[in-house]
């Protein structure tokens, strides 16, 4: 018997080691094992919806060759019997970093800025790096590869995480007996894509997600004109992009946005990407579904708060307590959208949660099948390899798991993982389940123990009358091993025995605390069962709070829709050659105003009474900086490439606290890190509708320029970056005007040329289809940039701060240039130690377009009152007070066509005040944007009373969690940045 063993095992290992013919043996003899192995009487799932009660399936050299419920066996067949077990095909991880070695972020840094790259022959962006080959540093481990085939996975897909693009991945099956000849099933499986920079490479661009994308963009142009032969360098880079451009492509979005932007990036440029989401893509499904990707889905749902403390409870905001509710939905939620999604390991803190975080995801309603979809067939479709791996149909590589049962039920074992048809035992099948409770007799005393937890990994509880005694087991091989101590830890009782597969008692040796050996006998006397508890709370179905929009705090359940309104006897402000009309009515209806007059009837309108109210346009903030995820691209001294259009966040809710205070549109700009800035977004504030939806239609160009202390860098240590004078900041604009000017010529000339964006933006300018906001402050900058503009021949816009503009007024005009100020902020910093109260009402004397702006989360809920600030301080008149944040802004943003006063045709973009709009005791009751009522003083009311309720509701589920053991997270503010024009 000896001898057969050791033959057969001879021949396993020959085969292992001769599976590639070709090579030489000089060690032995050279032979193949041809044998076939066939799996009977088992339940295979060969795909997750074609599933064989009572099948075989055949295998042989690692290849399907046969499954059905009648297989005809070869002679030389090894027969398995599995009646009873299940078969599934072993998982599939499309988004690893398995045997990869992934770079580490370097110690230390300064505040010195790279700005250059340091390669040469590359790309000119260091972060940048689709020549990297994740095979080029794949080590197999085999210690990791068991923890993933533990979890049940047979193929892992890794890549290099580090970079915007991060060049190919390796395709790896997890089979420890062979070498990676047999193991790598593809050395370039797909290319790799994000938003994030590198962590080991330290130039400066991008420094924000919209330069990210501004960066994808000018890559895909440029791989497009090198690929046409028209470069006279080499560039290893984009030659590596276009060899891999048939490549799968996989984007890390980790964020339903960034989804949607990466999706934006690859239609522009004909490619589709495969996702990896964030998990919170059930927020905004529709667009989601929109995007026909494919998604890759981690399952990191969140832990709950432990928030017993209701000091430390309140830390935690709406919007994190409703995620820990919600996410574990997301996977159904896509399902029942019809989008086609795999599972992955990424951001788990091991594989061992996997099987916890998918029973979840199940209890949340997501199908089985779908759930094992998304672990074999999805994953195998997204890398094109569902000929080789995903399933059970002949021809697919035998990759298999053997279970106890359903694979997702709580007490399923998992026996074997077989990869490429190689065996690997998880748990034992042999090895004989023995939880349950016993009486213990050891030492001439008697013992309630309770064997519970897995079977192969058991867990043990010793009790002498109802005293809990320290104990621990041991289970492997069919051996088990346990101990307990009396007396309070002072005597020990340690045991072992060989278990007796034809008896339900155990017995074995006893070591007595004073080294004395005898016998214990444990006889059982309950079978073991799972927790009632456990059970009950894995079956009921979690209650899930309302998808708001936004999904925030004071989102609305359902969306806004426009109105057809009558507002009767108001005191309206038209912000016209009409001025203030007393005892006056308007009709809106369809988004527009359509009636201005008094006794006035609408039909079906729903009339609104204002009498003793003063109603207005909605007011406008020439220059703000919130509802954006990013500020500032710092990475060059222009980056006029990038668009704040990129990075709109729509769930500000400063977005909600302005519409508070009469906020219906306004200009979010780029920051004043460098002289030539990003373009701006022209936003109404519709809460609760997309980033997109808040850009305005057909919506003008503005682009953000600046001046002073900011851009030449006087604030920190930096002195690497070009300019640091005054002086250098005209000098950039000269080049950079001039180089586009030359760029435009030859454009317009036929002549082939690079498309370069931030040249586009550029000689837009030039041709005055776009317009310049200008951040300002010193008399003598503000001068030079007028002389620029008249030196190329177009005219700057406005400028924005300009706190010396009183000194420049007449110039100023005369340019035609516009002012966006503060009405009375000065002396914080050196540059506007001029400054005084009286500027704007002086640039308004001299026929400059004034509007008074925020640059202000804050102050831009009480804009009405900064306007009233100009009666005071300059005598201002209260209708141009008012008109410096409605039509001249409007004016300035070039939107007056639409918005800034009430005038029929325009915009219904309108706020219904309590009393004079000037008055610090005036309260928005109602904002309007087209119709549409965005906020409501009545309902605003209501909202937070649902707040509350909801949040004591979400606080009660979280104390019964923590009650039935969950795991719990230490309760935490999240709380997003308020952006300046200095944010980086």
């Amino acid at each position: 018997m000896n001898r057969r063993l050791f033959a057969l095992a001879f021949l396993w290992c020959s085969a292992a080691l001769f599976s590639q013919d070709y090579f030489p043996e000089n060690s032995g003899v050279k032979s193949k094992n041809n044998n076939y192995t066939a799996f009977t009487n088992a339940k295979i799932f060969v795909t997750p919806t074609q599933i064989i009660d009572g099948g075989t399936l055949l295998i042989q050299d690692g290849i399907v060759k046969q499954v059905g419920k009648s297989v005809t066996l070869p002679k030389n067949t090894v027969m398995v019997d599995l009646k009873g077990y299940s078969i599934y095909p072993s998982f599939i991880d499309v988004y690893s970093k398995f045997g990869v070695e992934q770079p580490k972020k370097k110690p230390g840094g300064g505040r010195t800025a790279q700005y250059d790259s340091n390669r040469e022959g590359f790309y000119w962006n260091d972060h940048v790096m689709p020549e990297n080959d994740a095979i080029q540093k794949f080590k197999y481990d085999d210690e990791k590869a068991k923890a993933l085939r533990k979890a049940g996975f047979g193929v892992v897909n890794s890549h290099i995480h580090d970079g915007v693009v991060r060049g190919t991945g390796v395709l790896v099956a997890l089979n420890g007996k062979e070498s990676d000849a047999e193991r790598i099933l593809d050395d370039t499986s797909a290319q790799y894509l994000s938003f994030s920079r590198s962590i080991i490479k330290n130039q400066s661009y991008p420094t924000s997600l919209m330069g990210s994308m501004a960066l994808l963009r000018q890559l895909y142009s440029d791989a497009k004109w090198y690929a046409a032969g028209n470069s006279d360098t080499k560039d290893r880079s984009l030659e590596a992009l276009n060899e891999n451009k048939n490549l799968v492509q996989i984007f890390e979005a980790k964020d339903k946005g960034h989804a949607l932007r990466a999706d934006k990036i690859g239609d522009a440029n004909g490619i589709q990407y495969v996702i990896l989401g964030g998990g919170n893509e059930y927020e905004r499904i529709a667009e989601i579904k929109s995007t026909n990707a494919k998604f890759i889905l981690p399952l990191n749902f969140p832990d709950a708060y432990d928030v017993s403390d209701p000091i430390a409870a309140s830390y935690v905001n709406l919007k994190d307590m409703r995620k820990w509710n919600q996410a574990p939905s997301n996977p159904k939620v896509m399902a029942d959208n019809g989008i086609p999604f795999s599972f992955t390991l990424y951001d788990l803190k091991s594989p061992d949660k996997l099987k916890e975080k998918l029973m979840k995801a199940i209890a949340y309603g997501l199908p089985k099948t779908k759930a094992l979809e998304a672990l074999t067939k999805v994953p195998a479709s997204i890398l094109g390899k569902s000929n080789t791996v995903g399933s059970l149909q002949t021809g697919r590589q035998a990759n298999f798991l053997v279970t106890s049962g359903d694979i997702f039920d709580k007490g399923t074992i998992l026996h074997e993982n077989w990869v490429q048809g190689q065996k690997n035992v998880i748990n034992d099948m042999s090895q004989k389940d023995i939880r349950g409770t016993y009486d213990l007799s050891a030492g001439g005393m008697t013992y309630t123990m309770v064997i519970s937890g897995e079977s192969s990994k058991p867990k043990i509880e010793v009790k002498q009358d109802t005293n809990k005694l320290k104990s621990k087991i041991s289970y492997a091989n069919g051996w088990v091993s346990f101990s307990f101590a009396t007396d309070e830890g002072k005597k020990n009782y340690r045991m072992a025995g060989l278990v007796d597969g034809a008896s339900d008692n155990l017995k074995g040796k006893l070591t007595l605390p004073n080294g004395n050996e005898s016998t214990f006998t444990a006889v059982k006397t309950a079978a073991f069962s799972e927790d009632k508890k456990e059970d009950e709370k894995d079956q009921n179905a979690p209650k899930l709070m309302a998808v708001t929009y936004p999904n925030v705090g004071f989102g609305f359940t359902t969306a806004p829709q426009s109105e057809h309104l009558l507002f009767k006897n108001a005191t309206v402000w038209t912000g016209e050659a009409d001025g203030i009309l007393q005892n006056t009515d308007v009709v809106i209806k369809d988004g527009k105003i359509t009636k201005i007059g008094q006794n006035l009837s609408a039909g079906r309108a729903q009339v609104i009474d204002a009498t003793g109210k003063h109603l207005t346009a909605g007011v406008i903030d020439e220059h703000t900086h919130i509802a954006a995820l990013a500020i500032n691209e710092a990475g060059h001294n222009s980056t006029a490439e990038v668009k704040m259009e990129d990075v709109v966040d729509n769930e500000d809710i400063d977005i909600y606290r302005q519409l508070a205070g009469g906020v219906t549109s306004a200009q979010l700009l780029h920051g004043s890190a460098n002289p030539i800035g990003g373009r701006s977004a022209i936003l109404k504030l519709k809460w609760g509708e997309s980033p997109e939806n808040m850009i305005y239609s057909n919506s003008p160009k503005f682009i953000k320029f600046a001046l002073g202390e900011n851009v030449k860098q006087s604030n920190w240590q930096s002195f690497s970056r070009f300019p640091q004078t005054r002086m250098g900041v005209e000098q950039v604009f000269m080049n950079y005007f001039q180089r586009a000017k030359e760029y435009d010529i030859k454009k317009k000339s036929g002549q082939p040329y690079r498309y370069d964006e931030e040249l586009e933006v550029l000689a837009e300018i030039l041709n005055g289809e776009r317009f310049i906001s200008c951040h300002s402050y010193v008399q003598s900058e503000i001068n030079m940039m007028m002389k620029v503009a008249e030196k190329f021949n177009f005219r700057l816009n406005t400028f924005t701060h300009i706190l010396e503009g009183y000194k420049v007024a007449d110039k100023m005009k005369e340019h035609g240039a516009g002012a966006g100020t503060f009405s009375d902020w000065w002396a914080y910093k050196y540059e506007v130690k001029d400054a005084i109260p009286y500027n704007a009402a002086i640039m308004n004397k001299v026929g400059v377009t004034v509007a008074i702006n925020s640059d202000d989360a804050e102050m831009a809920r009480r804009l009405n009152q900064e306007a009233g600030k100009t009666v005071k301080y300059g005598g201002v008149s209260e209708e141009d007070a008012w008109k410096m944040v409605t039509i001249n802004p409007a004016k300035l943003l070039h939107i007056d066509d639409r918005v800034g006063s009430i005038k029929e045709g325009k915009d219904a973009d309108l706020v219904l005040w309590s009393d004079h709009p000037l008055s610090v005791y005036a309260k928005s009751e109602k904002t309007i944007i087209e119709g549409v009522t965005y906020f409501d003083l009545k309902k605003d009311q209501q909202m937070r009373e649902a707040i509350k309720k909801e949040r004591s509701q979400l606080i009660d589920m979280m104390l019964k969690e923590k009650a039935g053991g969950g795991k719990m997270q230490g309760p935490k503010m999240s709380k997003k940045e308020r952006m300046t024009c200095e944010s980086l």
